[in-house]
């Protein structure tokens, strides 16, 4: 889940580098370092708008039973087309891809119990707090501790200043997956460095499903083989699985982790607007104003960003 600046041997904490930057060197320099901003928001809109398609599942399957058709379908579908070797990997390669993996279920899973206790914008809300707090920990420039203080400021205000009227459990399973989030970035990265393509993202998706099928059959049984709900189950895995992790890990190999994070803020942003159309949860003018401060912050950082790009080409 590279820098204009890739092509410098060294890699400085909280960066990931990638294959060859080849837009990055090239006349169109800004709308190569705007390429992976892209592919996070589209990823962003996808994955939101398929939570919320899950919650209107969760009453056929169970929360459990939802999160197993995602993994189980995404893994398939990503199988099929990566079709991922299985040799000529070192034990540094497969751990990585297994804890990916591991990271990626329990994002899942502590996710989805929290949407069956509390609404789903101040679950992501919570759960973007893992990123934002990766953002401040990864990041060696100042000015990102501005944008992170400041798309906090904006995660609370979308929150009501406060939630204490939502119940605690769903808090706690919002608060540990954003834990999880933190770590999928992590190894979303290292995982696209290891493997080509999306290779890596298809093992870990099959460690994930593996993980946790058991857990989804124990709550749901026979209901995921109800052909609406294993329809309906599919397509949340391609809109909140299959496309997201897949954009996701492309923009990472050309995109700082640490900027990466920030643009997290604007999920809770995302998640208002997909309640909204699907779950018809309207906004209040508190919400609004912290949607305008989650997408002040990221794109103050994607301004610094490709600044920063530009300045370290004109260097060469």
């Amino acid at each position: 889940m590279t820098t204009p600046s890739a092509a410098t041997p060294s890699t400085a904490p909280g960066q990931v580098h990638g294959p060859a930057p080849a837009q990055a060197g090239a006349p169109g320099g800004r709308r190569g370092a705007l390429g992976p901003v892209g592919l996070v928001l589209a990823g962003g809109i996808s994955v939101q708008f398929g939570g919320a398609l899950a919650v209107t599942l969760m009453p056929r399957a169970g929360a459990l039973g939802v999160v197993t058709l995602r993994l189980l379908v995404a893994a398939l579908v990503l199988m099929v087309l990566c079709r991922p070797r299985l040799r000529g990997h070192s034990r540094a390669d497969w751990g990585t891809v297994i804890v990916f993996g591991v990271a990626m279920a329990a994002m899942n899973g502590l996710f989805y119990q929290s949407v069956a206790r509390i609404p789903l914008g101040p679950a992501v809300t919570l759960e973007v707090l893992g990123p934002l707090t990766l953002s401040v920990l990864a990041s060696r420039r100042a000015v990102n501790l501005v944008w992170a203080a400041l798309a906090l400021t904006g995660v609370f205000l979308l929150g009501g200043g406060g939630f204490s009227g939502l119940d605690p459990l769903g808090v706690a399973f919002a608060l540990a997956a954003g834990a999880m989030w933190a770590a999928y970035i992590v190894f979303s990265a290292r995982t696209g460095r290891r493997f080509p393509q999306a290779d890596g993202l298809a093992l870990a998706m099959a460690v994930a499903a593996v993980l946790f099928l058991p857990l989804g059959v124990l709550e749901s049984g026979t209901k995921l083989l109800d052909p609406t709900t294993f329809a309906l189950g599919a397509a949340v895995a391609v809109l909140s699985s299959v496309l997201p992790y897949t954009l996701e890990l492309l923009a990472l190999r050309r995109l700082p982790a640490s900027t990466f994070a920030i643009l997290m803020s604007l999920e809770p942003a995302l998640a208002a607007a997909a309640g909204f159309l699907i779950l018809d949860q309207a906004l209040a003018a508190t919400e609004a104003a912290a949607i305008a401060l989650v997408i002040a912050a990221s794109m103050g950082a994607v301004r610094t960003q490709v600044g920063r790009g530009k300045a370290k080409k004109a260097g060469r």
